[in-house]
């Protein structure tokens, strides 16, 4: 273990710690979370899942960050993403048991409002999670490895956040292998389909939350990815 390991883990604590310890800040918390939603969304994916790619960066180089890493840059990007997260999290969710009511499943809305566990609830949470992460998590994640690439090209300076992107070029030098190979056909239905349905079945308030920090397992699977590719 390096002396890096434990400055990461303290970092961590540092984060979560307060909330755990002190009941009016994470009463601020709740409330701020219930009338800001976005901003948390933004400020919860910018920390969490920023530090879940630091620790797929360890998994894979050794080091939680390289020169063209780009910690600023990425936290940003991951904040407008997580925005868009939630965003899909609210569509998909009352997207889809309507459309369950529609093609017969007369109580799918209900069920799924309802605080206690059923297995109505089960079956329409993972049938969000199975719409969301087969229409929405494929473009998210191909648009999440054009960034990464786009960083690192400028190397993980702040200029990336202002410097077009070029897509065709960012598209073409995606390692599709990979990217269908493992992160499309293995981590989204194995990974991601029950990950989210857990997601689902927890309280609209805890899901962004929960999301985040999933950003950290997504962390891992890249690097897993990455190494996969090489």
């Amino acid at each position: 273990m390096k002396r890096t390991d434990l400055y990461f883990a303290l970092a961590i604590l540092a984060i979560f710690l307060p909330f755990a310890l002190c009941t009016p800040l994470y009463e601020w918390y709740k409330a701020f979370n219930a009338v800001h939603g976005m901003v948390m969304s933004f400020l919860k994916f910018a920390i969490l899942s920023t530090m879940g790619e630091m620790l797929g960066c360890r998994i894979s180089t050794g080091r939680y960050v390289t020169p063209t890493f780009g910690v600023m840059p990425r936290m940003v990007v991951w904040g407008v993403l997580g925005m868009g997260i939630n965003m899909a999290m609210i569509i998909f969710s009352k997207g889809t048991p309507m459309f369950m009511e529609y093609m017969g499943m007369t109580s799918a809305a209900e069920s799924f409002a309802a605080e206690a566990f059923s297995i109505d609830k089960l079956w329409v949470a993972l049938a969000v999670s199975v719409a969301m992460n087969t229409i929405f998590a494929p473009v998210f994640m191909t648009l999440h490895k054009i960034t990464d690439a786009h960083i690192a090209a400028n190397g993980g300076s702040l200029r990336a956040l202002v410097t077009p992107i070029p897509m065709a070029q960012r598209f073409a030098g995606i390692n599709w292998e990979a990217q269908w190979g493992f992160v499309f056909k293995k981590t989204i239905p194995f990974f991601w389909y029950p990950a989210h349905t857990i997601t689902f079945l927890l309280p609209a308030e805890q899901r962004v939350l929960f999301a985040a920090l999933l950003g950290v397992a997504l962390g891992v699977l890249l690097a897993l990815s990455a190494k996969k590719g090489k």
